[in-house]
């Protein structure tokens, strides 16, 4: 499994995967499918994107994503990680990769801080977090889904400096 950036060819492979999550439901906070553009702006190359990497099989297909991106409601110096790996097909050990790539990216660019916020019934995001350093750090209680059911989010931080 290679890690590398995100390239201008992925957003089709990319909207798939997370389609896929999403349809599945239980585990993102997005409840819409993307299309590739949409994905692209969004979470891969768009203008609040900070860095985002794949991991790629030697087949080329793609298993996991990580992005990190400026969020307006975070300080310019924090930024918000989202990760996903696809539904069932996920490999021990390949967010850990992500996260390390992502993780010397962020500092490159001066972040003092990593946040990320993972619906409470997210148990497996919960614990990647967690294991990889993450520190609870606020929780925003009963945020409505779509349907209006209320789901607390966790919000983690990874301090870098």
């Amino acid at each position: 499994m290679q890690i590398r950036p995100v390239q201008d060819s992925d957003p089709p492979a990319l909207a798939a995967l997370l389609n896929e999550i999403i349809a599945r439901g239980g585990t993102t906070a997005f409840e819409t499918a993307f299309t590739a553009q949409a994905m692209a702006d969004a979470l891969l190359t768009g203008p609040t994107i900070l860095c985002c990497f794949v991991a790629q099989d030697d087949d080329g297909s793609l298993h996991a994503f990580q992005t990190l991106m400026r969020s307006s409601a975070l300080p310019d110096d924090i930024g918000d990680i989202a990760t996903f790996a696809r539904v069932d097909h996920t490999q021990k050990g390949i967010g850990t990769r992500l996260f390390a790539q992502t993780r010397t990216e962020a500092a490159r660019q001066g972040l003092s801080a990593i946040n990320a916020t993972i619906r409470a019934d997210n148990a497996g995001g919960l614990s990647f977090y967690s294991r990889v350093g993450f520190i609870d750090h606020d929780v925003v209680r009963a945020a409505p889904l779509a349907d209006g059911t209320p789901v607390d989010r966790i919000g983690k931080r990874y301090p870098l400096t």
